[in-house]
């Protein structure tokens, strides 16, 4: 057994992934765990590799089973894939590479392939060697080139709230837009940031003494705006983006095979946490109407 992993890969599941999936994910050189968390009651598989560590959630759903993975990674750094994702075989060697040029940094956002679930030709193609890091260029902006290593800014949470967002449905964010980060999945992260935000993230779905909120979905960008929030300071580089060529293979299916998922739940842990961050008023009300919207086209189509 692993007693000391550089690298935690936490995969919430149905266990529906494919014999392909599993043989890319075991090909990942190096000192690394892999944590896969199924709901209540579900066969899990036999697996002789002793990365493999199998955990059951209480509950159904994107919060509850990441939320397990993650309070049990034991590695210096914690990624969340997917369990149709793909990811570099030398990925561990990369976050050891980043890490120690850039010990100060929260993350490593990995660069993502979006491929068509039909494309196998793509999928199952040769992974290219990726660039020593001390090799790369570093800028603060991505521009019309692949091959920098760019900087990651905070997410800039100090905002202002946009009245209009609450008074119109169809209003759209304008602070989406920019280098920073919202999604926590296809990032490498320290661990040790992880915990300590997600230790706050759970107290934080208490409701007095009895009750318990528990978004099922939404989870994947709640925590990583959740750890922004945690630890803000203005205008702070946290990280970078890595460049070409990419290190995840991230499955792209038409929106038909996709079950329509509410979000605002999740962001309303982030307005109740931190109620001073305009950016997260302005997130709550465009995916409260999102999510109202999403309600009466379903009940449209029944």
């Amino acid at each position: 057994m692993l007693n000391s992993p550089i690298l935690s890969i936490v995969t919430p599941t149905l266990g529906k992934f494919s014999e392909y999936w599993l043989q890319q994910l075991l090909a990942i050189q190096g000192e690394v765990e892999f944590i896969w968390v199924y709901p209540p009651g579900a066969v899990t598989p036999s697996v002789e590799d002793p990365r493999v560590k199998i955990f059951h959630s209480l509950y159904q759903g994107e919060t509850p089973q990441r939320s397990v993975g993650l309070l049990n990674a034991s590695g210096q750094y914690v990624l969340a894939l997917d369990d149709d994702d793909f990811l570099h075989p030398d990925v561990v060697a990369l976050a050891k590479d980043y890490f120690h040029n850039f010990p100060q940094s929260w993350l490593l956002r990995l660069y993502k392939e979006k491929i068509d679930y039909l494309d196998e030709e793509k999928i199952k193609a040769t992974w290219p060697e990726l660039p020593a890091i001390n090799q790369l260029n570093v800028s603060r902006k991505r521009q019309d080139k692949y091959q920098d290593l760019v900087e990651v800014p905070i997410a800039p949470l100090d905002n202002p709230f946009e009245l209009r967002l609450a008074l119109w449905p169809y209003a759209k964010r304008k602070d989406i837009h920019g280098c920073h980060l919202e999604p926590f999945n296809n990032t490498i992260w320290k661990t040790t940031l992880v915990k300590e935000a997600l230790d706050d993230f759970v107290r934080n779905m208490r409701i007095g003494e009895i009750l318990t909120w528990l978004p099922l979905w939404g989870f994947d960008r709640a925590l990583g705006l959740f750890i922004q929030g945690k630890f803000f300071q203005k205008d702070m580089y946290i990280g970078h983006w890595m460049p070409e060529p990419s290190q995840i293979r991230y499955i792209v299916r038409p929106y038909s095979m996709k079950s329509p998922r509410i979000l605002f739940p999740s962001d309303a842990l982030l307005v109740k946490r931190f109620p001073q961050y305009g950016y997260f008023w302005n997130l709550f009300f465009e995916e409260l109407y999102n999510g109202i919207k999403t309600k009466i086209k379903s009940l449209w189509k029944a």
